[in-house]
């Protein structure tokens, strides 16, 4: 009797999800990975085609937000991360939030360039984007205006009502643009003039949006005549057949570092170390490269197949990560008081 009743258990505990699970483990368990990204979507499609494709082994699961959104997201779930790992957003953001992430130096990490890498591995920058106006050219035409060609333009009353911008508290973009407007105008030496020019260029403001595309996709759309972005998706918007022009103001743009980094308690660590080794192998740098301004990997040169210049031909701002990071909350908090009226709900 206790001989079968053994067997009747054994049979039972052999059949059971928990030792079918356990013998899973030892062949290499769950092959899930579940990414954050603030890439933009049409870029982010055509990566993980390549990703799908040299990490065979791995169910890639991915969810896009934008910066600020994702930001928020890593810190509601902090207790319990829903995510493995990030890919490709704002440095600014990582930097600042090294508590929620596991330092990991991934395979080709010592080939990237000290400046675009955290020295203990908390995060590992990828790409560089820059600020850029998609200007309706069409719309302009109508009303008579010309082209504006830098910053100090777009604070010209003949175009009130005709921009359009994002949101620094909840769009990476523009807080590249607010950020390297007051670094340009001095900030860290105690200057007030980039406050002074925000309060200018807000007059001429329609709205401010939560995404940095956002602005490109509505100017492009004659809804406005000029929405200041990013370069990639200027271009995008250009290559896509609208009567937009990609400006690059004469003083500078602001430019920005997108990166990845491991969250701590990843359910799925080893599975998000091997994506993560993936996002900065040549390949991937390579595809990278053909919507982006610049790669962090030496060698690999912008094989944009949108008309979009080399870093190299854009002016650029002085950026300074590590005070656009320290002083992420304070800038964003100023910037909310003096403009909000304009801003949209999220």
């Amino acid at each position: 009797m206790y001989k079968k009743l053994f067997t009747v258990l054994l049979i039972t505990l052999l059949l059971s999800p928990a030792f079918l699970f356990a013998g899973g483990d030892k062949e290499g368990g769950s092959k899930e990975v579940v990414i954050y990204t603030a890439l933009e979507e049409d870029e982010t499609a055509d990566y993980l085609a390549l990703a799908e494709k040299e990490l065979p082994g791995l169910d890639i699961k991915w969810v896009r937000y934008s910066t600020g959104e994702l930001a928020a997201k890593l810190i509601a779930e902090k207790d319990n991360p829903q995510a493995d790992l990030v890919w490709g957003t704002a440095v600014t953001v990582l930097a600042n939030m090294k508590d929620l992430f596991e330092p990991y130096k991934a395979e080709g990490w010592n080939a990237l360039p000290s400046e675009f890498k955290d020295p203990d591995g908390y995060w590992t920058a990828i790409d560089m984007y820059v600020a850029a106006f998609c200007v309706n050219t069409d719309r302009l035409e109508k009303k008579g205006l010309p082209i504006p060609r830098s910053w100090e333009d777009l604070t010209k009353p003949e175009y009130a009502g005709e921009i359009i911008m994002p949101n620094p508290g909840s769009s990476g973009t523009g807080y590249l643009q607010v950020s390297s407007i007051l670094l340009w105008k001095g900030i860290k030496d105690g200057s007030e003039e980039g406050w002074e020019f925000l309060q200018r260029l807000h007059k001429n403001i329609v709205e401010y949006t939560n995404s940095g595309s956002a602005p490109a996709k509505i100017a492009s759309k004659g809804e406005v005549a000029i929405g200041a972005s990013f370069g990639y998706r200027a271009a995008k918007q250009l290559d896509s057949g609208y009567p937009v022009e990609v400006i690059f103001p004469s003083e500078g743009s602001g430019d920005e570092l997108e990166a990845n980094s491991l969250l701590k308690g990843a359910k799925n660590a080893e599975n998000a170390k091997k994506f993560l080794d993936w996002a900065i192998s040549k390949n991937a740098m390579e595809l990278y490269s053909r919507y982006k301004i610049m790669v962090t990997l030496p060698g690999v040169e912008s094989q944009s197949s949108i008309p979009l210049p080399p870093a190299s031909e854009v002016k650029l701002f002085d950026m300074d990560f590590d005070w656009t990071a320290a002083n992420k909350t304070a800038v964003v908090d100023k910037w909310t008081t003096l403009f909000q009226d304009k801003t949209i709900a999220k």
